[in-house]
């Protein structure tokens, strides 16, 4: 592949989104529905991204496929690499400068470091920046913790906005003194929504496919199998819920480092004969209609897409209030929340949403409601679209 994306036309206005990594996660979907939908009559759209992918899966070739003009900079990796990471800012720099991009929007930390770095050192008018959740969390160690936010706060005055995708991310930020409040704004990431819709004949079909009983309880969870996600914990707790529901099954959607963890903790709980892991999915829209609710175990977040995705579909959620989770998700109105690493609370509220249909209709009801309200993608591009618009005309005074 090309490392410089050809220069076409002078009319349109240019956009250069850059990410680390171009895995099966959320910011990874958002930048290719962002960089497949923007409006072509008026944007012309590259995307930059590094190589790696793994056990997280790669999400390039669908990128490629929905028309998207995507090129791989072999020195864009994910760890701390001075060379790399210098060679990958070089590299940046002239792509950048040789295009001549009128906005470059960046995505993830790494590539929110370099990425803004090399468009400020190219002249780039105009330089955006997307927080999917901060690089930066409690549980980091402290000098690590400190540098990432020392980085945060030196790239933020190089941007004219910080996209956020929950109102969390804004007062982290700010409480870490990262940009001013005028530089941040809120834009939902968000999802098709008719790719995910209540299906009955997709639930027969799931459930056949993977070998679980119509009647059967099932308890999800689509996520990455990383520490983030905490899935040693969700193995812990579904075998609370297995103790008082003997004919539940569980079902995992992912993978990721943990793994091999992942499966001896279910082995040790005595949960492998009623635990499906299906690995990655691209169809995740049909498989939550084999579910009956999804629980979510995470330690920090920006907002996680299963959300809405399941929200949609009309799947209530339990999950750990965390960051931008216990921004959309408001207890027995749409979900219900519970401490985080409060184990057995996580597990009675599964319990009960199984045990009690009434509750569990009210959240598939609320739930599909904020859905529809605040996830719509297409009102997530009319809003980037319009940013970009306002960003140009203000460039142009």
């Amino acid at each position: 592949m090309n490392a410089y994306p050809p220069r076409i036309s002078p009319q349109p206005i240019r956009v250069l989104h850059i990410i680390t990594r171009m895995i099966i996660g959320g910011a990874q979907e958002n930048t290719m529905y962002t960089a497949a939908m923007l409006d072509k009559s008026i944007f012309q759209v590259d995307v930059i991204c590094g190589p790696q992918t793994g056990s997280e899966g790669s999400l390039i070739e669908e990128t490629q496929h929905r028309g998207v003009n995507l090129f791989i900079l072999p020195e864009l990796v994910r760890e701390v690499n001075p060379i790399q990471d210098t060679l990958a800012l070089v590299k940046l720099f002239f792509i950048i400068r040789h295009g001549k991009y009128d906005i470059v929007h960046t995505h993830s930390s790494k590539a929110g470091i370099l990425g803004r770095l090399a468009a400020k050192m190219a002249g780039t008018p105009i330089i955006l920046h997307t927080v999917h959740g901060w690089s930066f969390h409690n549980y980091m160690a402290p000098l690590k913790r400190k540098i990432y936010i020392f980085l945060e706060r030196w790239v933020s005055r190089y941007s004219q906005k910080l996209i956020v995708v929950s109102e969390n991310d804004i007062m982290k930020g700010l409480r870490e003194k990262i940009g001013k409040p005028t530089q941040y704004q809120l834009i939902r990431s968000a999802i098709p929504l008719d790719e995910y819709q209540p299906n009955h004949k997709w639930k027969e079909i799931m459930r056949n496919d993977l070998g679980i009983p119509q009647d059967a309880p099932v308890i999800g969870a689509i996520n990455r199998l990383s520490p983030q996600k905490n899935p040693l914990e969700w193995a812990k707790i579904a075998a609370l819920i297995s103790h008082q529901i003997p004919d539940a099954y569980f079902v995992i959607v992912g993978d990721g480092p943990l793994h091999k963890e992942m499966i001896n903790s279910l082995q040790k709980e005595g949960l492998l004969p009623k635990t499906i892991i299906t690995g990655l999915r691209r169809d995740v829209g049909k498989i939550l209609n084999g579910m009956d609710l999804i629980l979510l175990t995470s330690l920090w977040e920006g907002l996680p897409r299963v959300i809405p995705e399941a929200m949609s579909v009309g799947i209530p959620v339990v999950a750990y209030a965390v960051d931008g989770i216990k921004e959309i998700i408001q207890h027995q109105n749409n979900g219900l929340l519970c401490e985080p690493h409060n184990l057995q609370q996580a597990a009675n509220y599964c319990i009960e949403l199984i045990r009690n249909s009434q509750l569990h209709s009210a959240l598939v009801l609320g739930g599909r409601q904020t859905a529809l309200e605040q996830f719509d993608i297409n009102h997530m591009i009319q809003d980037l679209e319009q940013l970009y618009l306002e960003c140009m005309q203000r460039k142009a005074r």
